[in-house]
């Protein structure tokens, strides 16, 4: 029989212990031939990335020697960190950021010179014996310098800037004949899910570019992911429509390849999405989302007939396939299955599982599903949500109780939030928790409307949304109002600090690498994000006032609940400071307060310790100022005025 004990104080077989035990992330993806290639980030040796190769005769094998990590600060975001051909492969080191080639059964060696220049998103023009790629300079005074370049392969000849002139460039892409190169640009203030250009232009016999002509694209329509079928034809995702739906240049125009109310692509973060990609018969292989569920089908291109696949799976990760013949390689994760590598044979349908996130058997009776709410915000207007409820099969909560709730607020901002397995998520449902997992407005997965609801309104359509959800959960009956609690990191740090400060629904919360003075991100911040918050604040300094207005640090005489900071040390997308001004703030008001800084961390934490860490952290900071016991020992954080318990 169940053990009656108060939620919060369940003892859980999901400890932070299996959370980051033999757990790795999965990352970019490549074919050569029947071997699969894909990246993996393993918290276990550091949150070194490695590349991974899966043989045609099923032997799988680290190709990446230590010390190297397969990692590029491109846009400090990355993405698009290696290329393989021929068993060769071409990656950016994290340490140095030079770009290496490894030959089979040989050492790495560098091919680009000890400079301050990063790479990413490369693809081989075998023919000039070249790797085409973005590069980012940043030997000169100011921001530093995007272009495409070709880089020799051998690391002999010096490299050719190709194109130049813009912002920001990405994707550049060699049609099968090698005799032309389509890519992407744009420029500030936009991000390229707000509007970006595809050019495309001829391969001189002397390896250099004619003058590109512009295919499609505006300062108002977003496109990504350009790709080149076998046959020659240019493929690329737009908005055009306000949905990210797959389009094709033939004969000088625009034609429409799938058009309908989904999403065929992520916003760019990182280099090198492919959401599609082509088989065998005339046939596109694709992912897409649908309220914030993601499927997967195949196009006939002749037909424009989509047929979904049925598959068990609701979550891509990426939305990264990689196609060849019959065969589709992709990333993908259910409620109750975790992010997992799968091979998918279209012809037998045959499904392999070539790697998992995690290889931990965790009995399903433990695992809270998620439910899609959809509730009503501020104007009137439907925001979206998945809601985990409490769940651990050895315990009942005394009757008449409600469950304290953790709201998350995802990052990006432009971003989603997953159904796949999430440990972390589990971590507290079946401790007594309810999660709720908010798609605020702004979030991918609805549409262009949506996704642009965040312009102008950062740091109040978001945190309407997440006090919303809060609100409609706890009018359902399904949380206690007394002990809500809302957690976030980056942007959802921000959104986080911006709920506390400027609402009194929450009871307490945690920022993870949050944003506490718009002001100063719009001044440090790198070049990627540099001019982000002209979209979504308004333009710096012409606006100054929203960004005094909607920054917490200016507001912390509104904060009346306790917090908890946690940071990464070498963080130089939200550097430390906007952390330690937060909590010497809160610490001089006299509220409950603590504040965790991780030694070598970047913007989000890859080491297990520090995840282990930062979850325990967290897990603690509730118990005492929510005033309910632990069932297992964990390393507590020093609250600042907290000296005698809970509140």
């Amino acid at each position: 029989m169940a053990t009656t004990a108060p939620y919060g104080s369940w003892k859980s077989p999901i400890t932070t212990d299996l959370i980051v035990s033999g757990a790795v992330g999965l990352g970019q993806i490549a074919l050569d031939g029947d071997d699969v290639y894909w990246v993996e980030m393993r918290p276990s040796e550091g949150g070194r990335m490695v590349i991974v190769r899966r043989g045609g005769d099923g032997t799988t094998v680290d190709v990446t020697p230590e010390p190297y990590s397969v990692r590029t600060r491109v846009h400090e975001y990355g993405g698009g960190a290696f290329v393989v051909a021929d068993s060769v492969v071409f990656f950016s080191n994290f340490a140095s950021q030079r770009m290496y080639r490894q030959d089979p059964g040989s050492e790495p060696r560098a091919i680009t010179p000890d400079a301050p220049m990063r790479y990413a998103d490369g693809v081989l023009d075998a023919g000039r014996g070249r790797i085409i790629c973005v590069r980012e300079d940043h030997s000169g005074e100011g921001e530093p310098v995007n272009a495409i370049v070709a880089v020799d392969a051998e690391g002999v000849n010096p490299q050719e800037t190709l194109f130049a002139g813009s912002d920001f460039c990405a994707a550049p892409r060699l049609s099968p004949d090698g005799n032309r190169l389509a890519w992407l640009s744009w420029n500030h203030p936009n991000m390229p899910w707000d509007g970006t250009f595809l050019l495309l232009a001829d391969i001189r016999a002397n390896g250099s570019l004619e003058e590109p002509q512009t295919i499609a694209g505006s300062p108002d329509e977003s496109v990504s992911q350009p790709l080149w079928s076998p046959e020659g034809e240019l493929y690329f995702a737009s908005d055009r429509n306000g949905w990210w739906n797959l389009y094709r240049w033939r004969d000088g125009e625009i034609q429409p390849v799938m058009e309908m109310e989904a999403e065929f692509a992520r916003p760019q973060w990182v280099f090198d999405p492919a959401a599609y990609g082509f088989l065998d018969g005339g046939r596109i292989a694709c992912s897409y989302v649908q309220r914030g569920v993601w499927n997967m089908g195949i196009i006939d291109i002749d037909t424009g007939v989509l047929t979904r696949l049925d598959l068990p799976y609701s979550e891509m990760g990426r939305g990264e396939i990689r196609c060849s013949g019959n065969r589709i390689v992709f990333s993908a994760g259910a409620p109750d299955k975790p992010m997992s590598l799968m091979s998918l044979d279209v012809t037998t349908g045959a499904v392999e599982t070539l790697q998992q996130a995690h290889e931990l058997e965790v009995d399903s009776a433990y695992l809270s599903a998620p439910e899609p709410v959809e509730f009503e915000t501020t104007d009137g207007m439907t925001a979206h949500a998945f809601y985990y409820p409490p769940r651990n099969p050895d315990f009942a909560a005394p009757e008449g109780e409600r469950p304290p709730l953790l709201v998350k607020s995802h990052g990006g901002p432009t971003a989603a939030a997953s159904t796949a397995l999430d440990l972390g998520i589990q971590f507290w449902t079946s401790r007594g928790f309810g999660v709720v997992d908010v798609n605020y407005g702004g979030s991918t997965g609805y549409g262009t409307e949506y996704r642009r609801r965040l312009n102008g309104t950062w740091g109040l359509v978001d945190v309407d949304d997440c006090v919303n959800a809060a609100r409609f959960l706890a009018a359902r009956g399904d949380a206690d109002l007394e002990r809500l609690a809302i957690d976030g990191g980056s942007a959802g740090g921000y959104t986080t600090l911006a709920a506390l400060t400027f609402h009194d629904v929450f009871r307490a919360g945690a920022s993870y690498y949050g944003v506490s003075d718009l002001e100063a991100l719009a001044k440090e911040t790198h070049k990627f994000e540099s001019r982000y918050l002209d979209s979504l604040v308004g333009p710096y300094p012409e606006r100054r006032d929203l960004y005094v207005e909607r920054s917490p640090i200016n507001h912390t005489h509104l904060l009346s609940c306790p917090l908890l900071l946690l940071q990464g040390l070498e963080d130089e997308i939200v550097p430390p400071n906007q952390a330690e001004m937060m909590f010497e703030a809160v610490k001089a008001k006299g509220l409950p307060t603590a504040y965790v800084p991780f030694e070598g961390e970047q913007h989000g934490f890859r080491r297990s310790e520090n995840i282990k860490r930062a979850l325990e952290a967290e897990l603690y900071f509730y118990s005492r100022v929510f005033g309910f016991d632990l069932a297992d020992v964990v390393e507590g954080v020093e609250i600042e005025n907290l000296a005698y318990g809970p509140l």
